[in-house]
């Protein structure tokens, strides 16, 4: 893969990139990667494998705001342990040890106050806590001076066949109108799920509808359930994570390749620069990774209507009063045609 580095190009920094998700997104929208952060030694290698060039750290901790390269946005999808439904038992929210990182990312944006922050969790952040974790978190970004929107997104409305809600937090330094424009369209009027006004009926097919040879196999249900980070393992009681059977009577659980499809990531992403001789145990690390990823059309979807606004709030003070006053010009000859 060949990395956008064209430094006139708007420009992201990454944090707890993961296999690189967000980059990836941002990377096909026009933007080039700055640096990254991420801890974990398979990701690290998976980062290296794709972005060999790019500045990389691996503790949220360690890094300081003067390691951050000079960025337009800074990305990050914390850790989701502690607030995500799907753990088992009471959720330690932002008190504990992985998800009160956010509190890391939070200094960081503090030193730095980049122009346009956007943050990615599990939907359970929201209720998190009865909702204060959640409430914690858009107060911190509106202290530092951000404007602050939210959105829950399914990935099965991105062109890929998961259902994945994840809720994305966007931050527009001193800019107002951003979180509106960015993830909200005006032609999407029903709920918060489809982006484009895209009609569910027609475009998405249900768990129930299937695809592949009936008579030999392999067959797929049409919309793979959601995938967790312990998406390999069966343990008795999941029998709403997705399987492919056969008309003989078997039955598999995905493959890390297929579980890279389904996530919109290119066909062998998670494969590292040296293979290990137990496979099995690679293949659980490549189902965990791409369980915590984000789906990278939705990000990609995002980044694309994050360029204008970055254009605008990168306009000199004289040209933006300008194209507000042609915006208050046009929203008034509309008001004298309707009237």
């Amino acid at each position: 893969m060949v990395s956008n580095e064209n430094p006139t190009s708007p420009s992201v920094a990454s944090f707890f990139s993961g296999i690189g998700g967000f980059d990836l997104g941002f990377e096909r929208a026009g933007f080039h990667i700055t640096m990254q952060c991420e801890i974990d030694p398979f990701c690290n290698d998976i980062l290296t494998k794709h972005w060999p060039t790019v500045k990389r750290y691996k503790d949220i901790r360690e890094v300081s705001y003067a390691d951050v390269p000079s960025s337009d946005v800074w990305v990050g999808g914390f850790p989701c342990q502690d607030v995500s439904l799907a753990r088992m038992g009471a959720r330690k929210g932002l008190k504990g040890k992985r998800s009160s990182l956010f509190y890391e990312f939070a200094r960081l944006i503090g030193e730095g106050l980049p122009s346009i922050i956007v943050l990615e969790n599990v939907a359970g952040l929201r209720n998190s806590h009865g909702g204060r974790d959640f409430q914690t978190i858009i107060h911190t970004l509106a202290e530092l001076g951000y404007s602050v929107g939210w959105r829950v997104f399914n990935s099965k409305y991105f062109g890929v066949p998961q259902s994945r809600q994840r809720v994305y937090i966007g931050g527009w330094y001193r800019e107002g109108r951003g979180p509106a424009e960015i993830l909200f369209e005006s032609e999407c009027s029903n709920g918060n799920d489809a982006p484009g006004g895209q009609d569910e009926e027609e475009l998405i097919p249900t768990f129930k509808t299937s695809f592949g040879d009936l008579s030999k196999g392999p067959i797929v249900q049409g919309l793979a359930y959601c995938l967790y980070a312990c998406s390999a393992r069966h343990t008795g009681t999941d029998w709403s994570r997705t399987y492919v059977t056969y008309p003989d009577g078997r039955v598999r659980r995905l493959m890390p390749v297929e579980c890279e499809g389904i996530q919109g990531f290119p066909t062998n992403w998670t494969l590292p620069t040296k293979i290990p001789d137990d496979v099995e145990k690679l293949d659980t690390i490549r189902y965990t990774a791409l369980g915590n990823a984000v789906t990278v059309p939705a990000i990609e979807w995002l980044a694309r209507r994050i360029q204008p606004v970055l254009h605008r709030m990168n306009m000199p003070k004289v040209m933006k009063e300008e194209m507000n006053l042609e915006v208050d010009l046009q929203t008034l000859r509309s008001g004298v045609l309707a009237s």
